[in-house]
């Protein structure tokens, strides 16, 4: 994987929840307050991509310069 310069990786909810994530196209909790991100193979990110807690990114996704990433792909 290859995080452009200014990549960030929330992994915390501001609400205090805790963090969910998707498994086996399921959304299920982690039980933690603090999570970041599920990154696979080969992805790379633009310059100043903000990725949100709890989302998943499959091998080799791409992401746009200051995209911001709230939901799985």
């Amino acid at each position: 994987m290859n995080f452009g310069a200014g990549t960030v990786v929330a992994n915390l909810r501001h609400d205090g929840a805790p963090v969910d994530l998707t498994v086996a196209d399921e959304r299920r909790t982690t039980g933690r307050r603090k999570f970041g991100a599920v990154v696979g193979h080969g992805t790379k990110t633009g310059i100043d991509t903000s990725i949100n807690a709890g989302v998943t990114l499959a091998p080799d996704s791409r992401t746009t310069v200051s995209e911001s990433v709230t939901r799985d792909r």
